[in-house]
């Protein structure tokens, strides 16, 4: 999990987690891929949709 850095907090982003929806920072360099498999091994969830930029 040494690529996923932090958590993101904004006013935006606690109002997203309601929704289950959850916003962090991680490296660059990671693939949309490898943050999707990160996810789901350490949250043990089931990444629907992803959006990055």
């Amino acid at each position: 999990m040494d690529r996923i850095t932090y958590a993101i907090f904004t006013d935006k982003s606690i109002r997203l987690l309601e929704k289950n929806q959850y916003t962090s920072n991680v490296e660059s360099g990671s693939t949309r891929t490898e943050i999707k498999h990160w996810v789901e091994l350490f949250f043990g969830v089931k990444v629907i949709a992803m959006n990055s930029h």
